[in-house]
């Protein structure tokens, strides 16, 4: 018996097919008389029967059901929530596979969109399990906290997640609210971030309890976490790399990349509560300057306090495209480091080329957006001469580049 006409697939349908490719975003690349479809929990090269789970004008959603035909770097799931819970993409894959498969989704972006053949090494930088720092648990109409189900509202209610690091505080108790956060810092401390009145229990290894906007609810309202023997102080509630490891990895990546100099005039932007600006400011040194722009009040407050004894390292707070295009910026500098959010640095590249740095290092969490970007540097005058690219998230599609850009031997816009 042939197969339906695709016109005829709907959801909770089932169909037999030859896995492709991974795609960007965790899905692999399977396809069904003509129609495209993202399957998740499958590894290319395999044949699996999959469900129809979605379905749009150009192509189709489906979770595997049975695999037919396993690939080599198949494995069992460690977790028995893998498949339901929307947090893992690839507890099914050996780790060796992951890595291989994150490398084949950047180079393919930059292929694709950028036009370079790329072949990238992902690193490792830890264990696959047990690193995630800071964890966001969503609060059912019972006040259980839990984790949402893929592309759904509905929970896992407390499961036992095997990615959250050992150190994170429990969430015992009926919650407020529509969410909880859990953090384990680098120093040692543990925080919940809550909403409107706590649960009956007790607190008393917690360090800090806040509430969504930082404000101490009971105990600290700092969290303090070391880099290479720095303290910084950031919000329980702000931005901090989650794998114990990254923050570090990171440092270390974009001064090997920067290269910056005793003397030198050094911009950071989207530089966050001040990570790579202290030790950017550490290596130019008091002869040097280091100007620091952030979006984030709460962050540009932290960084403040981060460097503020440094006095060649100034603190700017606004847009970056703004900042860029105002008066508080030297006309020129030495390096620059862009760290911007998933959707790249697509507004500012051109007004940081106009800087004429000697380096520039750019660094991404989305392939699709650094690739975009690597031709946005190209056309103002820079090239992309060195990638390093890092298995920050493990179990989970989300890569992180640190990408070198140097001036183009035609000059510089």
């Amino acid at each position: 018996m042939t197969s339906p006409p695709d016109s005829f697939l709907d959801i909770d349908d089932e169909v037999t097919v030859e896995v492709e490719d991974v795609a960007h975003g965790g899905h692999m690349v399977a396809r069904h008389a003509g129609q495209v479809i993202f399957v998740r929990h499958a590894i290319p090269g395999e044949e699996v029967r999959v469900r129809i789970t979605e379905r749009s004008k150009s192509f189709l959603r489906a979770d595997t059901v049975e695999v037919l035909t396993p690939a080599e770097i198949r494995v069992d799931a460690p977790c028995r929530h893998a498949g339901v819970c929307g947090g893992c993409d690839f507890q099914h894959i050996s780790e060796q596979g992951q890595l291989r498969l994150l490398g084949r989704v950047l180079s393919e972006q930059l292929r694709r969109i950028a036009h370079e053949e790329w072949t990238v090494q992902v690193e490792t930088i830890g264990g696959f399990l047990g690193w995630r720092t800071r964890m966001d648990w969503a609060i059912d109409v019972a006040g259980v906290p839990g984790l949402r189900r893929h592309r759904s509202h509905d929970l896992v209610n407390r499961p036992q997640c095997l990615i959250a690091h050992r150190d994170l505080p429990d969430t015992e108790g009926t919650w407020s609210g529509s969410h909880v956060r859990t953090v384990a810092t680098s120093s040692g401390q543990q925080f919940l971030v809550a909403e409107g009145p706590l649960p009956d229990r007790d607190f008393g290894q917690i360090d800090g309890i806040v509430d969504s906007a930082g404000n101490p609810m009971w105990g600290e309202g700092t969290a303090i976490e070391m880099v290479h023997g720095r303290s910084f102080e950031v919000s329980p509630t702000g931005f901090w790399q989650v794998h114990p490891r990254a923050a570090e990895t990171l440092v270390t990546a974009v001064l090997q990349y920067a290269e910056p100099r005793a003397g030198e005039t050094v911009i950071d932007l989207y530089s966050g509560v001040g990570l790579f600006s202290r030790f950017l400011a550490e290596a130019v040194g008091e002869s040097g300057r280091v100007h620091a722009v952030e979006g984030s009040k709460k962050a540009h407050h932290f960084a403040k306090r981060n460097l503020q004894d440094m006095p060649w390292a100034t603190a700017h707070q606004g847009s970056v495209e703004k900042v860029l295009q105002g008066r508080k910026l030297p006309l020129k500098a030495d390096v620059i480091v862009a760290d911007p959010p998933r959707r790249g640095a697509k507004e500012a590249i051109r007004f940081m080329a106009q800087r004429q740095a000697r380096r520039i290092v750019h660094i991404a969490c989305d392939p699709a957006s650094l690739a975009r970007d690597v031709n946005l540097y190209r056309e103002h005058g820079y090239q992309l001469k060195k990638l390093r690219a890092f298995a920050l998230f493990p179990m989970t599609h989300h890569i992180e580049c640190v990408a070198l850009f140097e001036p183009t031997k035609s000059g510089r816009s």
